[in-house]
């Protein structure tokens, strides 16, 4: 049996290297649980990590009922992190926050409240806590994506997100996809909505990200997806009898 299915939202924590975080992790969604305005689990991805974050993981879900987790044997990278949640989750609604936590699982309920009427929710980062470089890098990010891409989205990058779990599990997934979901929505003629969230400065543990997996990755990731893109089978059936 998967628990997740007693659930109407599923939140994906993908986790690499941060147990640091843990503590944090645990106190914050502990709080936000019984305020969410639908019934709620967290579910946790290790993705390999070599530090003690699976073991404080195992641990909170022994603590805590709506605490589930899988891990990974190895590293995969974020994108399949979040697939992986997608594929393990049977809830009508998925959603995903970094384990960072310079977004908050309090702002779920904003982005939950537009979710019935779009297969995606999209936070927009307000008052962003990062560093002025990071900052003019995603901005010179998001601009060149939404030229390739076609979408509307402003900040794809915000690690805040709800979707629709049936739209989530028919999106082509592959590495760096996560910054492309709003484009492989519409793809679908899926509704995206964009709702304004709060941002805070990481307080424990070392980001992931580089200036070469914010630019090349993603650059080239640009012209995979306009090649899918031109190649995307969509179709409509009128009728049928089998």
């Amino acid at each position: 049996m998967n628990h997740t299915s007693d659930y109407q939202f599923t939140i994906i924590v993908p986790v690499y290297n941060e147990e640091a975080n843990m503590a944090r992790i645990e106190e914050a969604f502990t709080a936000y649980l019984p305020t969410a305005s639908m019934s709620a689990c967290v579910l946790f991805v290790n993705d390999g990590s070599a530090d003690a974050s699976l073991s404080f993981v195992r641990e909170m879900c022994a603590r805590h009922p709506d605490f589930f987790y899988i891990s990974f044997a190895r590293n995969a990278g974020l994108s399949a992190a979040i697939k992986a949640g997608i594929d393990y989750s049977e809830s009508p609604y998925v959603g995903y926050i970094d384990a960072d936590l310079q977004t908050t699982p309090e702002d779920f309920n904003l982005l939950l409240a537009e979710a019935p009427g779009h297969e995606l929710v999209t936070g927009i980062r307000v008052g962003r806590k990062d560093t002025r470089w990071k900052r003019i890098q995603s901005r010179i990010a998001n601009r060149f994506r939404r030229w390739m891409t076609g979408d509307t989205a402003q900040d794809t990058g915000c690690p805040l997100k709800v979707l629709h779990t049936d739209v989530a599990r028919r999106i082509p997934f592959f590495r760096g996809m996560h910054r492309f979901l709003p484009a492989l929505v519409m793809l679908q003629q899926g509704r995206v909505a964009q709702v304004p969230v709060r941002h805070f400065p990481r307080v424990a543990g070392q980001s992931k990200f580089s200036f070469r997996n914010r630019s090349i990755g993603p650059l080239m990731d640009c012209f995979a997806f306009r090649w899918m893109k031109s190649r995307y089978i969509r179709y409509e059936v009128e009728s049928a009898n089998v």
